[in-house]
């Protein structure tokens, strides 16, 4: 057997032992401007996982909406996995998130009283179990997006200074 269960082979940006990236939302930060993370655990049926490691995944356009008491992810497309066929799953249900009480409470709060969004950031398996690193997050402004250009410009300026020295 490979030995997927954490080794954290494949491409591992995060440094940390026993983490295999998925996918990561580029989109998210861009368009908005994330105030806190948090890693959420996924309830999936079994062609859902092996979808995962297959790499069909788009976080693109997901968003997470508390539902009663829980936290679901929505419009995340998990493509299907062809071998399970019959017994596949449908790629855009909503998914249940799984976290503690007291941070679920402090979320919900937030995003109903002061216009939060909870977007996904990033998804990958960390020792063998599917996460999500949701961000807690503002929508960006156009007068946001020009200054992080601005800086992100400033910053290769410099850059570019030190190396010709």
């Amino acid at each position: 057997m490979s030995g997927a269960k954490g080794k954290g082979g494949g491409k591992s940006g995060t440094g940390e032992p026993g983490i295999k990236i998925i996918t990561e939302n580029r989109k998210a930060r861009a368009s908005y401007s994330v105030d806190e993370k948090l890693e959420a655990g996924l309830m999936l049926t079994g062609s859902e996982v092996k979808a995962l490691r297959a790499g069909t995944v788009n976080l693109s356009d997901a968003y997470a909406l508390p539902k009663g008491d829980e936290l679901f992810l929505l419009n995340a497309h998990i493509g299907t996995y062809n071998p399970s066929s019959f017994f596949s799953h449908e790629p855009l249900r909503g998914r249940k998130l799984l976290l503690h009480r007291e941070q679920l409470d402090r979320w919900m709060a937030k995003v109903r009283e002061r216009g939060y969004s909870i977007i996904p950031l990033l998804m990958y398996f960390k020792q063998g179990r599917a996460k999500v690193e949701l961000g807690l997050c503002r929508g960006k402004t156009h007068e946001d997006r020009r200054q992080d250009i601005k800086e992100r410009e400033t910053k290769r300026e410099m850059d570019r200074a030190m190396r010709r020295r």
